[in-house]
C-alpha cells in the first residue's frame, strides 16, 4: 500500500466531514446565533475573558489540545497494524471528536463560559458535579505529569531543540504587547518569530556549543550528577524544575501576554510541520511496510486500540480546553464551528501523518515487527520512531537529517508545552472551584491554587520509581491516561446529549458515539484495574490501581446518574434562552 494514497483518503474524509457534517451540526442541531453575546464580551476582564479573532483562537485552541498525544498514541497503536489505527483516526475525528469538541465549546458559551465540570451540576446534579470535578482534577494532574515527563526527555534526547523552544517565549511576549497594546496585526510578527525559531534550530543543529546538553555537561551518560543521582536523572530533575517554574508563570499571566501569541506561533508551526511532512510524503512516495493488521502477541486490539489512540480520534481533555479557556475567548458564537470542529480535524490530520511517518519508516515488515515486538516495546519506541520517520519524510525536501530531527522535536515540544501550561491553568480553575464548593476561600486565590497545581504535578512526575528510573511518574501514568481521557470524553458527550434532548433537538449525534466510547473504555478500564494492576493482576501496580479504581467507580456512578437524567425531564434547561432559528 502506498503512503500517499492513504493520506489522500484521510484528507478527503476530513474535508467532507468539516464541509457537510459540521455545517449540519452547527445549523440544524446547535443553531448557532451570530448575534448572541458571548461570555468573552459579557464578562471581559482582560485576563481570562478576552474576545479573540477566530484565527488566533483556533491557533490557541488547536495547539492546546494537540500536545504530543496525537503523535504518541497513533505511533504506539500501529502495533496492531496500520489499518485499524487509520480507520479509528478518520472516523473518530469526523463523528466523535468533532461533535465532542464543538459541543462542549457551544455548551459552555451558552452558560457563561462555565467548564464542563461545573455544568454537570445543572445537567446531572450536584453530587455528579463533585465526582466529575474530581475525575477532571485527576486527569489534568496526570496530563501535567505525562507531558512534563515527555518534554524533559525530549530535551535530553534532542538538546538542539532547547534553544529554539526557549527563544519562543520572549518572542511571544513581544507579540502579545505589540498586538494588544499597540493594536498591531498578529500574523506578520508571528511569522517573523517562527522564522527566528527555525533559524535558531538550523544553527543549533550544526553548532554543538548551542545545544543545551545537560547530560554532556555532567560528563556524559556515565557521569555523576546532584544528590547522588546519575547525569541523566539529574538533567531530568533540572528540566522538570525549570518547566514547573515556567508553567507557574505562564498559567497565571493574562492570556494575551503569552498564551495566545505563543499558541498562534505554534499554529504556524503546525501548518509548516504538516506541510513539510505531507510534501515530503509526495516527494519520497514511500510504501507502507507495516502490516495491514497484526495480531498482538501480548494484548488484543479490542478494546485497547480505542484507548491507545485518544487524542487524534477523540479526547476528553479537548472538552476541558473548549469549556475551560476557549469558550472565554470566543468572539462570535458562529466562530465555534471553526475553533471546535476544525480544531479536531487539525488534530486528526496530525495523527494521520504520525501513522504514515511510522509505518513507512522501516525498510521492510520484518524490521517493523522486530521494533514492535510487543505492546510494551511499542510504548517504548513509538515517539522516537515518529521523530525518525518524520525526519525521513522531511529529507524528501532536501532538509538535512539533523535539521529535520531538530525541527520535528521542536514541534513536538512546543505542542506538549502548550498543553502543559493550559492544563495547569485548567487545574487552577478546578482547585479554585472545589475551594468555593467546600467553603475554603483560600483555595480560590490564584497563586494558592496554582502552587497546589504545580507542586502536586512535580511530585507526581518526580517521586515514583519505575522502569525508567528516577522520575518515572509520567511513563507509569501513560496507560491510565488513555482510559481516563476517554471516560471524560464519554461523560462529556452524554452531557451534550442530555442538553440537546432537553432543548428538543436531535441528540443522537452525541449519544451514538458516547455509547460506543463508554462501552470500550469501561470494558478496557475494568480489565486493567482488576486483571492487570491489582495485587493479584499480571502487572501489579499500586499507583495505577488506586488512581484507576477511583476513576472507574466515579465514572460508573456519574454515568448511571447521567442516564437517569437523560430519561427524565427538567425545566431548568441550560442555554434555553438562545434565539432558536
Amino acid at each position: 500500500m502506498n503512503g500517499i494514497l492513504v493520506a489522500i483518503i484521510g484528507i478527503i474524509v476530513f474535508a467532507l466531514g468539516y464541509r457537510y457534517y459540521s455545517k449540519f451540526v452547527a445549523e440544524k442541531i446547535f443553531r448557532l446565533d451570530p448575534n448572541y453575546q458571548t461570555p468573552a464580551h459579557k464578562y471581559e476582564d482582560g485576563v481570562d475573558f478576552v474576545p479573540t479573532n477566530k484565527f488566533v483562537l483556533w491557533g490557541h485552541h488547536f495547539t492546546s489540545v494537540a500536545g504530543a498525544a496525537p503523535i504518541v498514541g497513533p505511533a504506539i497503536a500501529v502495533y496492531w497494524g496500520w489499518l485499524p489505527a487509520f480507520l479509528w483516526v478518520i472516523l473518530g475525528t469526523v463523528f466523535a471528536a468533532g461533535v465532542h469538541d464543538f459541543g462542549t465549546l457551544v455548551l459552555s458559551v451558552r452558560n457563561k463560559g462555565q467548564s464542563i465540570g461545573t455544568l454537570a451540576n445543572k445537567l446531572i446534579g450536584q453530587r455528579a458535579k463533585i465526582l466529575f470535578l474530581f475525575i477532571i482534577l485527576i486527569l489534568v494532574l496526570m496530563v501535567n505529569a505525562v507531558f512534563a515527563w515527555v518534554i524533559a526527555n525530549l530535551f535530553i534526547s534532542f538538546p538542539a531543540s532547547v534553544l529554539p523552544v526557549f527563544i519562543q517565549i520572549p518572542l511571544a511576549v513581544w507579540i502579545g504587547y505589540a498586538v494588544y497594546k499597540r493594536k498591531q496585526k498578529m500574523l506578520v510578527p508571528s511569522l517573523i518569530a517562527l522564522a527566528i525559531m527555525y533559524i535558531a534550530a538550523v544553527v543549533a543543529s550544526k553548532v554543538d556549543f548551542l545545544q543545551i546538553d545537560l547530560v554532556q555537561y555532567m560528563g556524559g551518560e556515565d557521569g555523576s550528577g546532584l544528590f547522588g543521582l546519575g547525569s541523566i536523572s539529574t538533567a531530568f530533575f533540572i528540566w522538570i524544575i525549570i518547566l514547573m517554574v515556567y508553567v507557574y508563570i505562564a498559567s497565571t499571566l493574562p492570556v494575551w501576554k503569552l498564551l495566545q501569541p505563543r499558541d498562534f506561533i505554534n499554529s504556524h508551526q503546525l501548518v509548516v510541520g504538516l506541510a513539510i511532512l505531507y510534501l515530503g510524503l509526495i516527494f519520497t512516495n514511500p510504501d507502507i511496510t507495516a502490516p495491514v493488521t497484526h495480531t498482538g502477541t501480548d494484548v488484543s486490539w479490542f478494546p485497547l486500540l480505542f484507548i491507545t489512540i485518544a487524542c487524534g480520534a477523540i479526547s476528553g481533555f479537548h472538552g476541558l480546553v473548549s469549556s475551560g479557556t476557549s469558550s472565554k475567548q470566543l468572539n462570535r458564537e458562529t466562530d465555534a464551528r471553526m475553533v471546535g470542529y476544525l480544531g479536531a480535524v487539525g488534530e486528526g490530520a496530525l495523527a494521520l501523518v504520525a501513522i504514515i511517518a511510522v509505518v513507512t519508516f522501516f525498510a521492510n515488515t520484518d524490521e517493523f515487527l522486530a521494533t514492535y515486538s510487543s505492546f510494551t516495546a511499542a510504548n517504548g519506541a513509538g515517539l522516537n520512531v515518529f521523530v525518525e520517520g518524520a525526519s525521513k519524510l522531511a529529507a524528501g525536501l532536501m532538509i538535512p537529517p539533523e535539521v529535520a530531527t531538530t525541527i520535528v522535536s521542536i514541534i513536538v515540544v512546543s505542542f506538549a508545552a502548550t498543553t502543559l501550561d493550559t492544563s495547569v491553568r485548567l487545574m487552577r480553575y478546578i482547585v479554585a472551584e472545589l475551594g468555593s464548593e467546600y467553603k475554603m476561600p483560600v483555595l480560590t486565590k490564584t497563586h494558592v491554587a496554582t502552587t497546589i497545581s504545580v507542586v502536586s504535578s512535580a511530585a507526581l512526575v518526580l517521586i515514583p520509581e519505575g522502569p525508567k528510573g528516577f522520575g518515572s511518574g509520567g511513563y507509569l501514568l501513560w496507560p491510565l491516561f488513555g482510559t481516563s481521557n476517554q471516560l471524560l470524553a464519554g461523560i462529556s458527550l452524554l452531557m451534550i446529549a442530555i442538553w440537546l434532548k432537553r432543548l428538543g433537538r436531535n441528540y443522537a449525534i452525541a449519544l451514538i458515539p458516547m455509547i460506543f466510547l463508554m462501552f470500550m473504555t469501561l470494558y478496557a478500564m475494568f480489565q486493567q484495574v482488576v486483571f492487570q494492576w491489582s495485587w493479584f493482576g499480571t502487572e501489579s501496580n499500586t499507583l495505577l490501581f488506586v488512581f484507576g479504581a477511583i476513576i472507574f467507580v466515579f465514572a460508573v456512578w456519574i454515568t448511571l446518574t447521567a442516564f437517569a437524567a437523560l430519561s427524565g425531564k427538567r425545566d431548568d434547561i441550560p442555554g434555553d434562552n438562545i434565539n432558536v432559528k
